[in-house]
């Protein structure tokens, strides 16, 4: 990843440099045995929206008017949601985060992986890289992701087009003995995207103070929030729904008899929390999801099953449904369940037992497992569209990967 014109993330060597009008009339390319349609602008606008992005990257250098229409804001926006919007994953990608042999992320095809037979993952080449250095997905939204390196540096990244944007560093100062979490969405109201970054700074006695920050793209930088109504956070990263980030948390640090859920609404930055489902009794731990652009839980009951519950209508309390119950196959006991990564157009569901895919199907409570090439076992897997939407605001510089 070198800059903005650096984009393909596969044939580097082999891309385009940008052409001048002059150098070819707008209704031809050089090569003067190709030429291009006369189509109305809006027809051939309707066409490119279902173009996959690494193809838009090279279609941009085809004629001055393809570059306007792809650049456009319009464009972008239309063609992110019928990408998003695609059930057969087409657009969709998995990003995978490894702790062995080294720390990596690779990633593979959605569809493939629901809808073929072999799927193979790819290297990345993301930003910062150092296999010595522990990276973790904090989460992903309309085709960025917010990926951290160790505990010191965050950036949000559009791996399909090769941008970056590395975060200020937002650690308290002059403290030691904390832990961190954070969680990454988007403002929809201010058109924004905004990292959370929620702090537990421990004192004597098992107490505990919390500090929570939030930075903005828009304004590259971060600022206190106050009015924290948590406790100790029990997931990793904010699971982002309904334009809220939500934790799971409980009053004490070691005490995970009694939880909650809380949230953050990134328009307005105030605080709340989610009533939880009835759940059934028995010794299970609780694990945050999202379903469909649904809040979910999953309730991991040792050595016997998971249950997943979706809040249907958000906010809801009577709108949760226990969905699945899956059984522990194999190896009870030494492997967990993740929550639900999607829902395939059949219904069935996708997920992580242990460190490898597995695919639910809940009309015949069946299971098959994806073969999946150049996989070891992965710690985490976010789900990301491929879009043009770039982490980089107009005019701002673009910084180099070392």
């Amino acid at each position: 990843m070198e800059s903005e014109e650096d984009e393909s993330s596969h044939q580097n060597s082999k891309r385009s440099k940008p052409i001048n009008d002059s150098q070819f009339p707008s209704t031809s390319i050089q090569d003067s045995t190709f030429t291009i349609p006369n189509l109305p602008e809006e027809l051939i606008a309707e066409i490119l929206k279902r173009v996959p992005v690494k193809s838009l990257l090279q279609f941009r250098c085809v004629s001055k008017s393809w570059l306007g229409i792809i650049s456009s804001s319009d464009f972008v926006k239309t063609h992110l949601s019928l990408s998003a919007n695609d059930k057969e994953y087409k657009h969709h990608r998995l990003m995978l985060s490894f702790v062995q042999p080294e720390y990596n992320l690779k990633d593979c095809s959605l569809g493939s992986l629901l809808y073929g037979s072999v799927t193979e993952a790819f290297d990345l080449d993301y930003p910062m890289k150092n296999p010595v250095k522990s990276v973790w997905i904090v989460g992903s939204v309309n085709g960025l992701i917010c990926v951290a390196i160790e505990e010191n540096d965050l950036f949000i990244w559009n791996p399909s087009i090769r941008k970056f944007k590395r975060l200020p560093d937002s650690r308290p100062t002059l403290r030691c003995g904390y832990y961190f979490m954070y969680g990454f969405g988007y403002d929809e109201v201010h058109d924004d995207y905004k990292v959370v970054g929620i702090f537990c700074i421990f004192g004597a006695g098992g107490s505990y103070d919390v500090e929570v920050k939030i930075y903005g793209l828009k304004s590259d930088s971060w600022r206190n929030v106050d009015d924290f109504q948590g406790g100790v956070l029990l997931n990793d990263s904010g699971k982002f729904v309904k334009g809220k980030l939500h934790w799971a948390t409980t009053a004490r640090f070691g005490e995970y008899n009694g939880w909650d859920i809380i949230s953050i609404d990134l328009k307005d930055e105030k605080w709340g929390k989610i009533e939880q489902p009835c759940y059934e009794k028995g010794n299970f731990d609780f694990v945050l999801g999202v379903l469909e652009d649904n809040l979910s839980v999953l309730c991991n009951y040792h050595k016997t099953r998971a249950d997943v519950w979706v809040m249907k209508d958000y906010g809801v309390k009577d709108s949760w449904e226990k969905m699945y119950t899956i059984s522990c196959p194999n190896d009870p006991g030494k492997y967990m369940f993740s929550p639900p990564l999607c829902m395939s157009k059949k219904g069935e569901i996708l997920l992580v037992f242990g460190s490898i895919f597995m695919i639910y199907n809940p009309s015949d409570d069946s299971i098959r497992y994806p073969e999946v090439t150049n996989f070891d076992a992965c710690l985490e897997a976010e789900i990301y569209t491929e879009s043009l939407i770039s982490p980089v605001l107009q005019n701002e510089p673009i910084p180099q990967q070392q």
